[in-house]
């Protein structure tokens, strides 16, 4: 299938890591533009080095404002096609071992600055009457993973508010999805084992390997894997795929709908 989207502008944020990665990679690949925001200079320089003309790396927190004024400067006057919102978890917790400060992170870390930048990238969207907006969060917004308190509430919060946006905006020629990934082979999903083999009492490989048997099948996900569903959602093909919440777990959700 022929994506169609050659020389289109997406921003990707988290690029320099895990799925954000993946995702930034798949598009150049494709041939799209690519504006890469990620805390990692060393990717994004490696980034800038592999598709010199097609990817541009902005550096920074995405929960500082003075990112989001770099997104603005850097698409003024350009066509956006589509972003993906995706960042890092906060730390594996049960709903009891968590603090108030904790939610207060967590919230900052998964849910605001995003209703921020696309209030900001929103009017751009509606103007042009064209926009896909894509967010990876988690399978836990599905069935709730033990440990993971933080990341499960906050994480379907952002659910909530994409399924409402999307209805909003759903006969503007603009598309909101939401990826809910289970284990991939990336950095985040290391936290969450060597969690589970401390409060085990096993080793790192052991509780890998429940992990993974725990998957039907039989596996964890590659980045890539995902990447190829979300520049699916990123394209014009997907005029007719809107609110929705899209397993890429292995078939680890047991529910009819997962």
């Amino acid at each position: 299938m022929n994506l169609q989207i050659a020389n289109q502008l997406f921003i990707v944020c988290g690029a320099t890591s895990g799925f954000g990665l993946g995702v930034t990679r798949a598009l150049c690949q494709e041939h799209a533009n690519v504006i890469g925001i990620g805390r990692r200079e060393h990717i994004l320089k490696k980034l800038q080095d592999e598709y010199s003309h097609q990817f541009t790396g902005i550096s920074g927190d995405l929960r500082d404002r003075e990112t989001h004024e770099k997104i603005e400067l850097e698409i003024e006057g350009k066509t956006l096609n589509g972003i993906l919102l995706n960042s890092g978890g906060p730390p594996a917790k049960s709903a009891i071992d968590t603090t108030l400060e904790d939610w207060d992170d967590a919230y900052q870390l998964l849910f605001r600055w995003k209703i921020e930048l696309l209030k900001k990238l929103l009017p751009i969207f509606q103007s042009q009457k064209y926009g896909r907006i894509l967010f990876i969060e988690s399978q836990s917004v599905k069935q709730p993973i033990q440990n993971l308190a933080l990341s499960t509430a906050m994480r379907a919060a952002v659910v909530g508010y994409a399924k409402t946006l999307s209805q909003e905006i759903s006969q503007e020629g603009i598309t909101v999805n939401i990826i809910a990934p289970g284990s991939h082979n990336t950095p985040a999903i290391e936290r969450i084992i060597e969690h589970s083999s401390k409060k085990e009492g096993i080793t790192h490989n052991e509780a890998r390997t429940k992990l993974e048997s725990s998957i039907p099948v039989g596996r964890m996900g590659e980045a890539d894997e995902l990447a190829s569903l979300a520049l699916l959602l990123l394209s014009s093909h997907s005029s007719f795929i809107t609110g929705q919440t899209i397993s890429h777990d292995g078939g680890a959700i047991k529910g009819f709908f997962g």
